[in-house]
Protein backbone atom coordinates (compact mmCIF):
# COMPACT_ATOMS: atom_id res chain seq x y z
CA UNK A 1 0.00 0.00 0.00
CA UNK A 2 1.24 3.55 -0.98
CA UNK A 3 0.01 6.83 -1.72
CA UNK A 4 0.51 10.09 -2.15
CA UNK A 5 0.14 13.38 0.22
CA UNK A 6 -0.68 16.63 -0.76
CA UNK A 7 -1.00 19.63 1.60
CA UNK A 8 -3.15 22.52 1.03
CA UNK A 9 -1.79 26.12 0.15
CA UNK A 10 -4.30 28.76 1.86
CA UNK A 11 -4.19 31.30 -0.76
CA UNK A 12 -7.50 33.20 0.82
CA UNK A 13 -6.15 33.52 4.34
CA UNK A 14 -5.10 31.31 7.19
CA UNK A 15 -5.69 31.69 10.72
CA UNK A 16 -5.95 29.25 13.88
CA UNK A 17 -8.99 29.66 14.89
CA UNK A 18 -12.20 29.26 12.44
CA UNK A 19 -15.26 32.48 13.02
CA UNK A 20 -13.06 34.95 14.11
CA UNK A 21 -11.07 37.76 12.80
CA UNK A 22 -8.60 37.37 15.52
CA UNK A 23 -6.07 35.57 14.63
CA UNK A 24 -5.90 36.02 11.09
CA UNK A 25 -3.16 35.46 8.88
CA UNK A 26 -3.60 37.86 5.96
CA UNK A 27 -2.24 36.47 2.33
CA UNK A 28 0.63 37.57 1.42
CA UNK A 29 3.20 35.55 -1.43
CA UNK A 30 6.05 35.40 1.14
CA UNK A 31 3.82 33.47 3.38
CA UNK A 32 2.39 30.85 0.49
CA UNK A 33 6.06 30.53 -0.25
CA UNK A 34 7.20 29.50 2.88
CA UNK A 35 4.30 26.91 3.39
CA UNK A 36 5.08 25.09 0.04
CA UNK A 37 9.28 25.14 0.63
CA UNK A 38 8.09 23.30 4.00
CA UNK A 39 5.71 21.05 2.03
CA UNK A 40 8.61 19.99 -0.52
CA UNK A 41 11.19 20.00 2.67
CA UNK A 42 8.93 17.90 4.73
CA UNK A 43 8.11 15.16 2.34
CA UNK A 44 4.98 15.96 0.90
CA UNK A 45 4.40 14.95 -2.87
CA UNK A 46 2.43 18.40 -3.85
CA UNK A 47 -0.13 21.43 -2.84
CA UNK A 48 -3.22 22.23 -4.13
CA UNK A 49 -4.01 26.10 -5.02
CA UNK A 50 -7.80 26.47 -4.87
CA UNK A 51 -9.73 28.82 -6.73
CA UNK A 52 -12.29 31.64 -5.77
CA UNK A 53 -13.13 35.29 -5.37
CA UNK A 54 -11.79 34.98 -2.15
CA UNK A 55 -8.26 33.49 -3.13
CA UNK A 56 -5.61 34.75 -4.91
CA UNK A 57 -5.61 33.79 -8.88
CA UNK A 58 -4.36 29.81 -8.52
CA UNK A 59 -2.27 29.95 -12.19
CA UNK A 60 -0.23 33.03 -10.93
CA UNK A 61 0.34 31.81 -7.53
CA UNK A 62 1.87 28.44 -9.35
CA UNK A 63 3.99 30.65 -10.87
CA UNK A 64 5.47 31.96 -7.97
CA UNK A 65 6.27 28.53 -6.28
CA UNK A 66 8.00 27.06 -9.74
CA UNK A 67 11.36 29.14 -8.54
CA UNK A 68 10.86 28.38 -4.77
CA UNK A 69 10.79 24.37 -5.44
CA UNK A 70 12.66 21.98 -7.45
CA UNK A 71 10.05 18.41 -6.51
CA UNK A 72 7.14 20.15 -5.33
CA UNK A 73 3.92 19.08 -7.54
CA UNK A 74 1.02 21.77 -7.73
CA UNK A 75 -2.59 20.90 -8.44
CA UNK A 76 -4.04 24.27 -9.51
CA UNK A 77 -7.59 24.70 -9.34
CA UNK A 78 -8.81 25.53 -12.82
CA UNK A 79 -12.54 26.61 -13.17
CA UNK A 80 -13.47 26.13 -16.90
CA UNK A 81 -16.26 28.29 -17.21
CA UNK A 82 -14.02 31.32 -16.42
CA UNK A 83 -11.85 31.09 -19.67
CA UNK A 84 -11.29 29.59 -23.40
CA UNK A 85 -10.17 26.03 -23.47
CA UNK A 86 -7.53 26.81 -26.09
CA UNK A 87 -5.81 29.64 -23.80
CA UNK A 88 -6.26 27.49 -21.08
CA UNK A 89 -4.05 24.74 -22.69
CA UNK A 90 -1.61 27.09 -23.68
CA UNK A 91 -1.49 28.39 -19.70
CA UNK A 92 -1.11 24.67 -18.93
CA UNK A 93 1.55 24.06 -21.16
CA UNK A 94 3.73 26.96 -20.24
CA UNK A 95 3.29 25.93 -16.33
CA UNK A 96 4.11 22.38 -17.11
CA UNK A 97 7.31 23.41 -18.94
CA UNK A 98 8.10 25.87 -16.47
CA UNK A 99 7.91 23.64 -13.62
CA UNK A 100 9.96 20.88 -15.56
CA UNK A 101 6.33 18.74 -15.29
CA UNK A 102 5.12 19.48 -11.92
CA UNK A 103 1.87 20.44 -12.97
CA UNK A 104 -1.44 18.83 -12.17
CA UNK A 105 -5.05 20.17 -12.93
CA UNK A 106 -7.92 20.32 -11.04
CA UNK A 107 -11.18 21.14 -12.47
CA UNK A 108 -13.91 23.14 -10.85
CA UNK A 109 -17.06 23.69 -13.34
CA UNK A 110 -19.35 24.68 -10.46
CA UNK A 111 -19.07 26.25 -7.20
CA UNK A 112 -21.39 29.06 -5.23
CA UNK A 113 -23.89 30.35 -7.59
CA UNK A 114 -23.63 34.04 -6.46
CA UNK A 115 -19.88 34.18 -6.53
CA UNK A 116 -20.24 32.43 -10.41
CA UNK A 117 -23.00 34.84 -11.33
CA UNK A 118 -20.34 37.85 -10.13
CA UNK A 119 -17.86 36.58 -12.23
CA UNK A 120 -20.10 36.94 -15.42
CA UNK A 121 -21.00 32.90 -14.92
CA UNK A 122 -24.93 32.80 -15.04
CA UNK A 123 -25.63 28.88 -16.26
CA UNK A 124 -27.19 26.40 -13.95
CA UNK A 125 -25.47 23.04 -12.55
CA UNK A 126 -26.32 20.80 -15.11
CA UNK A 127 -25.50 23.43 -17.78
CA UNK A 128 -22.01 23.96 -16.13
CA UNK A 129 -21.16 20.10 -16.23
CA UNK A 130 -22.30 20.26 -19.80
CA UNK A 131 -19.83 23.31 -20.65
CA UNK A 132 -16.68 21.34 -18.51
CA UNK A 133 -17.71 18.55 -21.13
CA UNK A 134 -16.82 20.13 -23.99
CA UNK A 135 -14.23 22.02 -22.10
CA UNK A 136 -12.12 18.96 -21.55
CA UNK A 137 -12.79 17.35 -25.03
CA UNK A 138 -10.78 20.42 -26.39
CA UNK A 139 -8.24 21.21 -23.95
CA UNK A 140 -7.20 17.03 -23.78
CA UNK A 141 -6.88 16.94 -27.41
CA UNK A 142 -5.03 20.46 -27.96
CA UNK A 143 -2.33 19.32 -25.08
CA UNK A 144 -2.40 15.84 -26.37
CA UNK A 145 -0.53 17.83 -29.71
CA UNK A 146 -4.18 17.63 -31.80
CA UNK A 147 -5.06 19.63 -34.42
CA UNK A 148 -8.65 20.71 -33.31
CA UNK A 149 -11.71 21.84 -34.56
CA UNK A 150 -15.03 21.66 -32.14
CA UNK A 151 -18.68 23.21 -32.25
CA UNK A 152 -20.81 22.63 -29.17
CA UNK A 153 -23.12 24.94 -27.45
CA UNK A 154 -20.69 26.13 -25.36
CA UNK A 155 -17.24 26.29 -27.09
CA UNK A 156 -15.98 26.14 -30.34
CA UNK A 157 -12.85 26.05 -31.97
CA UNK A 158 -11.49 26.27 -35.69
CA UNK A 159 -7.83 24.93 -36.47
CA UNK A 160 -6.81 25.22 -32.86
CA UNK A 161 -3.16 23.75 -31.77
CA UNK A 162 -0.48 24.01 -29.53
CA UNK A 163 2.97 25.19 -30.50
CA UNK A 164 4.68 24.39 -27.40
CA UNK A 165 3.40 20.96 -25.48
CA UNK A 166 3.76 20.24 -22.24
CA UNK A 167 6.61 18.40 -20.76
CA UNK A 168 3.60 15.45 -18.98
CA UNK A 169 2.34 12.91 -22.11
CA UNK A 170 -0.35 13.39 -22.77
CA UNK A 171 -1.32 16.43 -20.79
CA UNK A 172 -0.94 17.06 -16.91
CA UNK A 173 -3.04 14.88 -14.46
CA UNK A 174 -6.54 16.03 -14.47
CA UNK A 175 -7.85 15.90 -10.66
CA UNK A 176 -11.90 16.43 -10.33
CA UNK A 177 -14.22 16.10 -7.51
CA UNK A 178 -17.70 16.39 -7.43
CA UNK A 179 -20.85 14.62 -5.77
CA UNK A 180 -24.02 14.83 -8.50
CA UNK A 181 -24.81 12.58 -10.99
CA UNK A 182 -23.51 14.96 -13.66
CA UNK A 183 -20.44 15.28 -11.89
CA UNK A 184 -19.89 11.39 -11.33
CA UNK A 185 -20.77 11.15 -15.55
CA UNK A 186 -17.91 14.03 -16.49
CA UNK A 187 -15.57 11.90 -14.18
CA UNK A 188 -15.52 8.98 -15.95
CA UNK A 189 -15.48 10.59 -19.25
CA UNK A 190 -12.39 13.31 -18.93
CA UNK A 191 -10.47 13.11 -15.22
CA UNK A 192 -7.33 10.76 -14.38
CA UNK A 193 -8.05 11.55 -10.09
CA UNK A 194 -11.60 11.65 -8.85
CA UNK A 195 -11.52 13.63 -5.13
CA UNK A 196 -14.14 13.04 -3.23
CA UNK A 197 -14.14 15.62 0.30
CA UNK A 198 -14.11 13.34 3.41
CA UNK A 199 -17.55 12.01 4.21
CA UNK A 200 -17.53 8.36 6.09
CA UNK A 201 -16.00 5.64 4.81
CA UNK A 202 -19.89 4.01 3.83
CA UNK A 203 -20.33 6.96 1.45
CA UNK A 204 -17.04 7.28 0.03
CA UNK A 205 -16.74 3.57 -1.09
CA UNK A 206 -20.23 4.24 -3.42
CA UNK A 207 -18.93 7.17 -5.13
CA UNK A 208 -15.67 4.96 -5.80
CA UNK A 209 -18.07 2.57 -7.23
CA UNK A 210 -19.84 4.86 -9.21
CA UNK A 211 -17.28 6.57 -10.86
CA UNK A 212 -15.62 3.50 -11.52
CA UNK A 213 -18.97 2.19 -13.43
CA UNK A 214 -19.50 5.56 -15.44
CA UNK A 215 -15.22 5.75 -16.42
CA UNK A 216 -16.00 1.79 -17.42
CA UNK A 217 -19.02 2.87 -20.00
CA UNK A 218 -15.99 4.42 -21.73
CA UNK A 219 -13.31 2.37 -21.75
CA UNK A 220 -12.17 4.33 -19.01
CA UNK A 221 -10.36 3.95 -15.23
CA UNK A 222 -9.92 6.05 -12.80
CA UNK A 223 -7.99 6.87 -9.44
CA UNK A 224 -9.26 8.01 -6.55
CA UNK A 225 -8.35 10.58 -4.11
CA UNK A 226 -9.48 12.41 -0.52
CA UNK A 227 -9.59 16.15 0.71
CA UNK A 228 -10.08 16.07 4.31
CA UNK A 229 -8.31 17.97 7.23
CA UNK A 230 -6.07 16.60 9.75
CA UNK A 231 -5.90 17.54 13.31
CA UNK A 232 -3.42 15.14 14.65
CA UNK A 233 -1.85 15.44 18.39
CA UNK A 234 0.24 13.12 20.21
CA UNK A 235 -2.83 11.95 22.44
CA UNK A 236 -5.71 11.66 21.57
CA UNK A 237 -7.22 13.35 23.99
CA UNK A 238 -5.17 16.48 23.08
CA UNK A 239 -6.74 16.14 19.51
CA UNK A 240 -9.70 16.50 20.52
CA UNK A 241 -9.16 19.63 22.70
CA UNK A 242 -7.43 20.98 19.43
CA UNK A 243 -10.75 20.53 17.35
CA UNK A 244 -12.92 22.10 20.17
CA UNK A 245 -10.61 24.93 20.37
CA UNK A 246 -10.78 25.35 16.58
CA UNK A 247 -14.20 26.57 16.73
CA UNK A 248 -14.21 27.97 19.79
CA UNK A 249 -15.23 31.45 18.53
CA UNK A 250 -17.78 29.28 16.22
CA UNK A 251 -20.87 30.55 18.22
CA UNK A 252 -24.83 29.54 17.12
CA UNK A 253 -25.47 32.88 14.91
CA UNK A 254 -22.64 32.21 12.98
CA UNK A 255 -23.82 28.64 12.33
CA UNK A 256 -27.12 29.67 11.71
CA UNK A 257 -25.64 32.02 9.47
CA UNK A 258 -23.16 29.65 7.58
CA UNK A 259 -26.54 27.00 7.24
CA UNK A 260 -28.80 29.62 5.35
CA UNK A 261 -25.63 30.14 3.47
CA UNK A 262 -25.53 26.58 2.67
CA UNK A 263 -29.03 26.36 1.61
CA UNK A 264 -28.36 28.04 -0.97
CA UNK A 265 -26.09 26.35 -3.02
CA UNK A 266 -26.58 24.21 -6.03
CA UNK A 267 -23.80 22.11 -5.24
CA UNK A 268 -24.37 18.26 -4.05
CA UNK A 269 -21.17 17.93 -2.66
CA UNK A 270 -21.78 21.12 -0.08
CA UNK A 271 -25.29 20.00 0.60
CA UNK A 272 -24.08 16.27 1.71
CA UNK A 273 -21.47 18.49 3.74
CA UNK A 274 -23.99 20.41 5.77
CA UNK A 275 -25.94 16.92 6.17
CA UNK A 276 -23.08 14.93 7.96
CA UNK A 277 -23.78 17.63 11.26
CA UNK A 278 -27.11 19.42 10.05
CA UNK A 279 -25.86 22.53 11.75
CA UNK A 280 -25.71 20.64 15.31
CA UNK A 281 -22.30 21.07 17.51
CA UNK A 282 -23.41 18.01 19.70
CA UNK A 283 -23.42 15.71 16.41
CA UNK A 284 -19.85 16.26 14.97
CA UNK A 285 -18.27 12.76 14.75
CA UNK A 286 -20.00 11.41 11.96
CA UNK A 287 -17.56 8.09 11.47
CA UNK A 288 -14.85 7.14 13.96
CA UNK A 289 -12.32 10.06 14.10
CA UNK A 290 -13.73 12.08 11.62
CA UNK A 291 -15.04 14.93 12.83
CA UNK A 292 -17.42 18.10 11.27
CA UNK A 293 -16.79 20.81 12.75
CA UNK A 294 -14.71 22.60 10.18
CA UNK A 295 -18.01 22.83 8.64
CA UNK A 296 -19.75 24.72 10.93
CA UNK A 297 -17.64 27.85 9.98
CA UNK A 298 -16.97 27.37 6.19
CA UNK A 299 -17.80 25.84 2.84
CA UNK A 300 -16.32 23.25 0.61
CA UNK A 301 -14.47 20.31 2.90
CA UNK A 302 -16.05 20.71 6.28
CA UNK A 303 -14.59 17.26 7.87
CA UNK A 304 -11.66 15.99 9.28
CA UNK A 305 -9.64 13.22 10.72
CA UNK A 306 -8.54 13.74 14.22
CA UNK A 307 -6.66 11.69 16.72
CA UNK A 308 -3.05 10.62 17.48
CA UNK A 309 -0.71 9.86 15.09
CA UNK A 310 -1.54 6.30 15.49
CA UNK A 311 -5.39 6.80 15.19
CA UNK A 312 -5.28 9.58 12.00
CA UNK A 313 -2.58 6.97 9.95
CA UNK A 314 -4.70 3.54 10.34
CA UNK A 315 -7.41 5.91 9.60
CA UNK A 316 -6.09 7.17 6.17
CA UNK A 317 -4.87 3.59 5.55
CA UNK A 318 -9.09 2.55 6.01
CA UNK A 319 -9.51 5.06 2.83
CA UNK A 320 -6.56 3.62 0.95
CA UNK A 321 -8.02 0.11 1.60
CA UNK A 322 -11.39 1.07 -0.71
CA UNK A 323 -9.01 2.53 -3.64
CA UNK A 324 -7.91 6.01 -2.26
CA UNK A 325 -4.14 6.38 -3.92
CA UNK A 326 -3.90 10.46 -2.82
CA UNK A 327 -4.82 12.42 0.08
CA UNK A 328 -5.14 16.46 -0.02
CA UNK A 329 -4.87 17.22 3.54
CA UNK A 330 -5.40 20.55 5.41
CA UNK A 331 -5.04 22.22 8.89
CA UNK A 332 -4.99 25.37 10.89
CA UNK A 333 -2.54 27.53 10.68
CA UNK A 334 -1.23 25.42 7.38
CA UNK A 335 2.55 26.31 8.42
CA UNK A 336 2.54 24.92 11.95
CA UNK A 337 0.09 22.08 10.79
CA UNK A 338 2.07 20.95 7.89
CA UNK A 339 5.27 20.36 10.35
CA UNK A 340 2.97 18.77 12.76
CA UNK A 341 1.66 16.19 10.53
CA UNK A 342 4.93 15.61 9.03
CA UNK A 343 6.66 14.71 12.31
CA UNK A 344 3.80 12.75 13.66
CA UNK A 345 2.64 10.71 10.89
CA UNK A 346 4.97 10.35 8.01
CA UNK A 347 6.74 7.72 9.93
CA UNK A 348 3.91 5.57 10.47
CA UNK A 349 2.71 6.20 6.66
CA UNK A 350 3.82 3.71 3.82
CA UNK A 351 5.95 5.28 1.46
CA UNK A 352 6.77 8.12 3.78
CA UNK A 353 8.53 6.06 6.79
CA UNK A 354 11.89 6.44 4.99
CA UNK A 355 12.00 10.52 5.90
CA UNK A 356 12.03 10.74 9.31
CA UNK A 357 14.66 7.81 9.11
CA UNK A 358 16.94 10.27 6.53
CA UNK A 359 16.70 13.59 8.49
CA UNK A 360 13.99 14.34 5.83
CA UNK A 361 11.30 15.39 8.47
CA UNK A 362 13.06 18.57 10.60
CA UNK A 363 12.01 17.81 14.46
CA UNK A 364 11.07 20.35 16.74
CA UNK A 365 8.85 22.65 14.70
CA UNK A 366 9.40 25.36 11.83
CA UNK A 367 10.98 27.70 14.35
CA UNK A 368 13.77 25.49 15.20
CA UNK A 369 17.24 24.63 13.77
CA UNK A 370 17.05 21.97 11.75
CA UNK A 371 18.01 19.03 13.27
CA UNK A 372 18.86 16.21 10.28
CA UNK A 373 20.77 12.91 10.35
CA UNK A 374 23.50 13.45 7.54
CA UNK A 375 22.87 9.91 5.75
CA UNK A 376 21.62 9.11 2.06
CA UNK A 377 17.66 9.11 1.78
CA UNK A 378 16.76 5.76 1.37
CA UNK A 379 13.25 3.84 0.01
CA UNK A 380 11.05 2.02 2.24
CA UNK A 381 10.84 -1.39 0.77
Amino acid sequence: MSFDILWFLPSGGDTRHLGTSKSARPVSHQYLQQIAVAAENLGFDGVLIPVGSGCEDPWITASTLVPVTRRLRFLVALRTNGILPAVSARMAASLDRASGGRLMVNVVPGGNATELAADGVFLDHDERYAEADEFLSIWRRLCAGEKVDFSGKYHQVAGAQQKFPPVQKPYPPIYFGGSSPAAHELAGKHVDAYLSWGEPPAAVAEKIADVRAKAAKHGRTVKFGLRVHVIVRETNEQAWAAAEELIRHVDDEAIARTMKTYAGYDSVGQQRMAALHGGKRDQLEVSPNLWAGVGLARGGAGTALVGDPETVAARLKEYAELGIESFVLSGYPHLEEAYRFAELVFPLLPGKAHLAAAGEVVSGGPFDAPARVEKPLVKAA
